[in-house]
């Protein structure tokens, strides 16, 4: 194996986990309520298994598809960015990151305002899009800082790009990432700015995340100590505070980030690239746009078209994602989801159900594998079970 390119469709869960309504997410299928409109046309991901999926009906012949393909059930405890991209990469958190589902507690705003010398407003759980309407104006006039957050573990701050530089902006994120620390350790501080004029604010791409750092090595350090390329797309060096990463290439939205993509697949590089689609999940899902979804996975699929065409002998392509984020339930915010695991290379046998898998963690296991390192997180390789035999690994 020489290349493999994992992509994570952002929030593309395909239904509600077994304990989905324990996080209030009952009958929750992102995958689903996109199909339900009729106008989902996804034949490439078709073709991998992506309708053959454990519980998706109609499943496809065995001998009409060209991928291996595995739904995949989250073993931490949660239902965030971070979470989920972790236990990818091997690292099942069993304890969950901290939520404010009340706001953060005054010592920790006082302090944040203290030390970036700015005031607050907000302060509770909100949607991102809505926040920025009913506290842009107030936001310019007085320059206070619009902090918020969701049922997920973030800090966000939104501050309008005229007002707040974005390099004052980041350093406040900075700040506040070096004071949610021990039970307020957040999963991750989140950079928001916004453009135009009140009421018609809108975000901009330069959204930066800072994360926690990784309590453990994870499969990016494994394979980056072992010599190999791990080359970042979109979010992922802010997910893993950088750590594991060799280079990177900052989020610009699923088309310029599959553009990037496209590129780097003309490249000689012996490793791992690892792309993040937060459309998906930023734009669509947590807006509630039913529309807007399916449209951004039909776009997707005809890259993947364009990708595929290109794929070389010696590379693996898996795709997954890393929660749901089901925009036709109530609310906002991720929904508790199996993912899906899709596979397509020229060493793999076509067609192959792994069926259920017990955690996310098992893509990290057969990557490593898949590139003859030792891994030392969680996870369950199925490696052996989707390689064609006689064909050679490296």
């Amino acid at each position: 194996m020489k290349r493999i390119f994992l992509i994570v469709l952002d929030s593309v869960g395909v239904g509600a986990a077994p304990d989905a309504e324990r996080f209030g997410d009952a009958g929750c299928n992102t995958l689903g309520t996109c199909r339900k409109t009729g106008k989902l046309f996804v034949p490439n991901m078709e073709r991998l298994g992506l309708f053959s999926l454990d519980g998706m009906e109609p499943k496809d012949e065995a001998d009409s598809l060209v991928g291996c393909f595995a739904r995949m059930r989250e073993k931490s405890d949660g239902k965030d960015t971070t979470t989920g991209h972790w236990e990818i990469a091997g690292i099942v958190s069993e304890t969950p990151m901290p939520v404010y589902p009340h706001g953060f507690p005054p010592e920790i705003i006082q302090e944040f305002s203290k030390q970036t010398h700015r005031g607050v407003l907000c302060n509770k759980p909100y949607s991102g899009t809505e926040v920025i309407r009913d506290y842009g104006q107030e936001h310019m006039e007085t320059g206070k800082l619009i902090v918020y957050t969701s049922a997920d573990s973030v800090f966000q701050i939104a501050a309008h790009e005229e007002v707040v530089p974005l390099s004052e902006l980041y350093e406040d994120c900075r700040i506040a990432r070096r004071i949610l620390t021990g039970r307020h350790s957040v999963g991750r501080v989140i950079a928001r700015p916004f453009v135009g004029n009140a009421p018609d604010f809108t975000r901009t791409v330069n959204r930066h995340d800072f994360s926690l750092k990784p309590p453990a090595a994870t499969l990016l350090d494994e394979l980056k100590e072992a010599g190999y390329a791990v080359i970042g797309v979109g979010k992922i060096k802010d997910i893993f505070a950088g750590q594991g990463i060799t280079r990177s290439f900052p989020n610009e939205g699923n088309d310029k980030n599959m553009e990037r993509v496209f590129a780097l697949q003309e490249e000689d590089f012996t490793g791992l690239c690892f792309v993040n689609l937060v459309d998906f999940d930023m734009l669509y899902g947590h807006r509630n746009d039913i529309a807007g979804y399916t449209g951004a996975l039909n776009a997707f699929d005809r890259q993947l078209g364009v990708f595929l065409e290109h794929m070389r002998p010696d590379d693996l392509l898996i795709i997954t994602a890393d929660h749901g984020c089901d925009p036709g339930v109530p609310g906002t915010d991720h929904t508790r989801e199996y993912t899906p695991c899709l596979c397509y290379g020229d060493m793999l046998k076509p067609g192959v159900n792994l069926h259920t898998r017990d955690s996310f963690a098992d893509i990290a296991a057969t990557v490593a594998e898949a590139f003859g390192i030792v891994h030392t997180g969680s996870g369950k390789s199925f490696w052996e079970e989707i390689r064609e035999s006689g064909k050679e690994i490296f």
